[in-house]
């Protein structure tokens, strides 16, 4: 199929534009002609798939798992955290109403950083973009980083940096009917639409710089101002990634680029995990059920543990 896409992207550039080949407008548009037809494919796919497994995990049922389970709460926490398409904000309302379930408060800060530092999404995209290795190491370390954040939060006691009202609330389980296998395959197609619905245009706007990146910003370019951060490449990433806001199928266009440009991949999945993980929109959200204190430490810890993963990333890849 994406040699198909690859050909498209040929015959539009070079027959039908008439770009001569390795042009930079060329290399620009044909980055983004192949990037858009591939990436909202695979998107389409890994959405529907994942939406139709979710549709055997409602909330309550997700709820009900983590407080039965509460000996290996952090790991299931993290693991449902992947499975579910969660930018950083819309993880927020799932963190409060983990904690008003009962659920212990160190699963619910697993939950909150793995829901959107490890993407399904951006899990299909690393497969068909870099191979199922490095999409096995961001997985593995996507979850590594939220448990090693959440270990150091739970060592200073957040639990009175967090709202009083948060734990007196309670959330009545309801039952849920068991679907049918035709109302999950609509389920998932509905989840599709209203998910691309929400950001296309944000992936759209990705592929287009990435594919600027790409044809304009001269390979020797950034290789220099990589090596001359040196070893502060990786925190300066994540310093520059946490004031953006994004998912990960977003920021991914941008992150090929740049690794195509010659950033080391640790350097660039550090950016993409800060900017996902860590936002201002979600800090402005989690003041309303955290004091400031927690936020900062929140934010210093993951921003840590990325930092640290990115240098490993960089290391054994």
């Amino acid at each position: 199929m994406f040699e198909i896409y690859k050909s498209l992207a040929d015959y539009l550039v070079y027959q039908v534009l008439h770009l001569p080949p390795n042009q930079q407008l060329a290399l620009t548009f044909h980055f983004f002609i192949y990037d858009t037809l591939k990436i909202f494919t695979l998107l389409t796919l890994v959405i529907f798939l994942i939406s139709l497994v979710r549709s055997y995990f409602p909330i309550e049922k997700t709820r009900h798992i983590l407080s039965k389970h509460r000996v290996v709460a952090l790991p299931l926490a993290a693991l449902l955290g992947v499975v579910t398409p969660f930018c950083s904000c819309s993880a927020v309302p799932m963190f409060i109403g983990f904690v008003e379930a009962g659920i212990p408060l160190s699963a619910a800060f697993t939950f909150l950083v793995a829901s959107p530092m490890v993407n399904e999404v951006a899990l299909g995209l690393l497969i068909s973009v870099f191979g199922f290795k490095v999409a096995a190491a961001y997985l593995t370390f996507g979850i590594a980083v939220a448990m090693l954040s959440v270990f150091l939060i739970g060592k200073l006691k957040p639990e009175n940096l967090v709202g009083d009202y948060i734990f007196q609330l309670k959330v009545g389980e309801t039952k849920e009917r068991e679907l049918t296998l035709k109302e999950r395959l609509n389920y998932a197609a509905e989840n599709v639409k209203a998910i691309m619905s929400k950001i296309w245009l944000y992936i759209t706007v990705a592929i287009f710089i990435g594919g600027f990146i790409h044809g304009y910003v001269p390979e020797n370019f950034v290789e220099d101002v990589v090596k001359g951060a040196s070893f502060l490449s990786v925190p300066l990433a994540v310093a520059i990634g946490i004031p953006l806001y994004s998912n990960s199928a977003g920021i991914l266009p941008v992150i090929q680029a740049l690794i195509s440009k010659g950033v080391p991949l640790g350097t660039a999945l550090a950016f993409m995990m800060a900017t996902t993980a860590l936002s201002l929109p979600e800090f402005m959200i989690l003041k309303q059920v955290m004091k400031p204190k927690l936020i900062a430490m929140f934010a210093i810890i993951v921003a840590t543990s990325i930092v640290m993963a990115g240098y490993l990333f960089n290391l054994l890849f």
